[in-house]
């Protein structure tokens, strides 16, 4: 009687959870359409560059979404702490705690995520806001759990032991967790649907690790992330109907930031922070094929979008043209290897001047697959994050017990 009555606390919540996404993702695709010509009057909005014509899309649609998500959560708060609104001596305070302090850091990243798109900030305020925003999930997590061990892969333990105390440092860990998952999807971003696009296969992957995991040690824990991917990804949804090929809407830098800070915040309060960062494998090889660029090793335009060509409404890999005496010795070396490796498209003349393709992930699959259409490419590059997620969780399962005692 009692393991029913554990079962009924645990499902119950997450089915009205799953009751309330449903509704907010009707809800999300009746408020979009008639908030388009209120964003496009307030100039929010983008040209589609990838278009024969280069209509005015609404910009920043992922506020809606976003706001949409943030209320089912909001209206969603008291139904995992029902059984204890009359029992204050019993009440979960530091569940309740990690529940507030979540919401806090999404609400946050949110609203800064909107700011971006209104001002248009620069890159290292998108890199310091992140930070910010984390800051109460990591004290609650400091104050709650305090947790910073980490068990050592077996042909280690000779060396290190069988755990590692990472204290400060793993704060700081979780810290940069926000920050790259934030930016991570921010910058593998330019064509129709694929930021919801990766960001919904993320957030599925997510939640099918929760539901794997619901029945084990930690499964407050997983349960507590389901709360939020649910209703994440019904309204992810509903705003992919809008944001795929052709896009009727733009999402903006606000619904990268939202996405990325959901991640990060079921990943550290759920405890699976480096599982998380296994479904990220995609955007990480972006990220480690863009460094030379966003860092300046190598000139970095502002856009680094696929090329359209009108004439036969495919897109092709985009360039950057520089002096190879532009470069440092940093850039010219890590030049030399992407050349050796043939992962960029390299030609240079005889006085020096070199056509690179701009670095991103997007642009070396054109490079491998030739000129493609817009809608194909999305596809592709959603089909890659499915094959990543896929082997995420072959590393996570069968190859993790090769190296931890699982």
């Amino acid at each position: 009687m009692e393991e029913i009555d554990n079962k009924w606390e645990m499902y119950f919540p997450l089915f009205i959870n799953f009751i309330a996404s449903i509704g907010s993702f009707f809800i999300t695709l009746m408020v979009i359409p008639g908030l388009k010509s209120t964003f496009l009057k307030a100039n929010l909005f983008g040209i589609d560059m990838n278009k024969k014509i280069g209509n005015k899309i609404p910009e920043a649609m992922g506020v809606v979404s976003g706001c949409i998500f943030i209320t089912t959560l909001f209206m969603f708060i008291p139904v995992p702490f029902k059984n204890y609104l009359t029992e204050n001596e019993n009440f979960p305070h530091h569940e309740f705690v990690e529940l507030l302090a979540a919401l806090l850091s999404i609400c946050c990243m949110l609203l800064l995520g909107f700011a971006d798109d209104v001002l248009d900030l620069r890159w290292r305020h998108k890199l310091l806001l992140p930070t910010i925003a984390s800051l109460p999930l990591l004290m609650v997590y400091y104050v709650n759990f305090n947790s910073t061990l980490i068990i050592v892969p077996k042909p280690l333990r000779s060396w290190f032991g069988f755990s590692i105390n990472l204290s400060l440092f793993y704060y700081i860990y979780m810290g940069m967790l926000a920050v790259f998952c934030t930016n991570a999807i921010n910058i593998y971003a330019g064509i129709n649907g694929l930021e919801v696009g990766q960001s919904i296969v993320i957030a599925i992957s997510i939640m099918i690790f929760n539901i794997i995991e619901l029945n084990g040690v930690l499964h407050k824990a997983h349960q507590f992330s389901l709360y939020f991917i649910i209703p994440y990804i019904a309204t992810s949804l509903a705003l992919f109907k809008y944001n795929r090929y052709p896009s009727q809407v733009f999402v903006g830098d606000t619904f990268c930031y939202l996405s990325g800070m959901t991640f990060a915040v079921v990943g550290i309060i759920g405890h699976f922070s480096k599982t998380t960062l296994l479904f990220f494998i995609p955007q990480i090889i972006n990220f480690l094929y863009s460094v030379p660029q966003l860092f300046h090793f190598v000139p970095c335009p502002r856009h680094r979008l696929p090329k359209f060509n009108k004439e036969n409404e495919k897109l092709d890999p985009s360039t950057v043209v520089f002096k190879k005496t532009e470069l440092n010795f940093i850039g010219r070396f890590i030049m030399s290897i992407f050349r050796n490796l043939k992962i960029v498209n390299w030609q240079e003349d005889n006085e020096g001047i070199v056509t690179c393709n701009n670095l991103t992930l997007i642009n070396f699959v054109l490079i491998k697959i030739g000129a493609t259409k817009e809608s194909n490419l999305t596809m592709i590059l959603i089909f890659v994050q499915i094959l990543s997620s896929i082997t995420a969780f072959f590393i996570r399962y069968p190859l993790a017990s090769v190296f931890y005692d699982v």
